[in-house]
């Protein structure tokens, strides 16, 4: 009889044990997990991802049609404390390994000449890219001869884009957003280069904050870039490539139905770890579903601040310059809280 009851307690305890282990292995996130897709698969998403015909054939806004006038009066009522924090980096300048073309800033004026009051300035960026925080509007990639909704590559003349511009969002970005904080979930300062990040990782995030990423949210993915980069200096993205979302998160965007995605590098995990596509992120979301993306926020100082607050849904607000044909813009989202 002793033997048989220190058998079956020793049963019990393996169970609890291998229970408790699976509980933990199921609910970690994916850090070393590493998918295979190809160009195939990615064909494949490009047509049932598709928001093309949704809105209409001559739709131009894509999923920022979901930020109704009832998303933002919700996104409103987040507004607690009054907290505001810029999404933009600061300018770059200076030329740098991962800024080949610095934003110019030449003064036309000082209002030190004799009867010269006036202090004048002109700016000249290349905002696409990785050094400058911008947006990129629905023409920003063609692919196979079509943007988004199936407009022609035709449309795009040297004088700008006929279709997709971003003037279209002059009245703006107003609606709620919601802060994944990669590093934070993973216990890292940030993400290694060439580092992807799972549709395993999103849902961790959501579980762990206790929210959920809905229909006309803007969706903002912290990879700790710009903390890597005032730490250990600029990297050359050509041979290091940098942190990212694989293309197998395109459906959980899909499915939350985002109205926007933003992060602060590409969005994109570089490289791809699709053979034969560069970007399938951004072709999925710009070309595909139709949704905008920010690229290069600064991230750092909001992450700290919904930390501290415990907040990672808050009101966003964004206004690019509405230039007729412009395939995208550069500009400063503000968080507020």
């Amino acid at each position: 009889m002793r033997n048989f009851r220190s058998a079956s307690s020793t049963s019990v305890l393996a169970a609890v044990f291998l229970t408790a282990l699976q509980l933990i292995v199921s609910t970690r996130p994916a850090v070393a997990q590493t998918r295979e897709l190809s160009k195939a698969d990615v064909d494949r998403l490009m047509k049932e991802l598709s928001n093309w015909g949704r809105w209409g054939k001559e739709d131009q806004f894509g999923t920022l049609n979901l930020i109704t006038p009832e998303k933002r009066v919700q996104a409103a009522g987040l507004v607690k404390s009054g907290v505001s924090i810029s999404l933009a980096r600061n300018v770059e300048k200076q030329t740098a390994v991962d800024n080949q073309m610095p934003f110019v800033h030449t003064m036309l004026s000082t209002g030190k000449g004799d009867g010269d009051q006036w202090v004048t300035d002109s700016f000249n960026v290349a905002y696409h890219g990785i050094a400058h925080t911008h947006m990129d509007s629905l023409c920003h990639l063609v692919h196979e001869g079509k943007l988004y909704n199936g407009f022609s590559q035709q449309e795009i003349a040297a004088t700008g884009a006929g279709k997709l511009s971003i003037h279209h969002v002059k009245n703006g970005i107003f609606t709620r957003a919601i802060l994944i904080d990669v590093p934070r979930l993973r216990g890292v300062k940030y993400l290694e280069p060439g580092t992807a990040i799972y549709p395993e990782d999103l849902s961790a995030w959501e579980n762990r904050a206790g929210v959920k990423v809905g229909s006309g949210d803007v969706l903002l993915i912290r990879t700790g870039k710009w903390a890597r980069r005032n730490e250990l200096g600029a990297w050359d993205i050509s041979k290091d490539g940098l942190a990212g979302l694989h293309a197998s998160c395109a459906k959980w965007l899909r499915d939350r139905d985002i109205a926007m995605l933003g992060s602060d590098a590409a969005s994109d995990v570089l490289p791809s770890q699709v053979p034969d596509v560069a970007f399938p992120v951004h072709l999925l979301t710009l070309n595909a579903m139709g949704t905008p993306i920010f690229d290069n926020c600064d991230l750092e100082e909001l992450a700290t601040v919904a930390n501290r607050l415990n907040r990672w849904e808050f009101l966003i607000t964004a206004a690019p310059l509405p230039v007729e044909g412009g395939t995208g813009s550069p500009l400063n989202p503000i968080a507020t809280f």
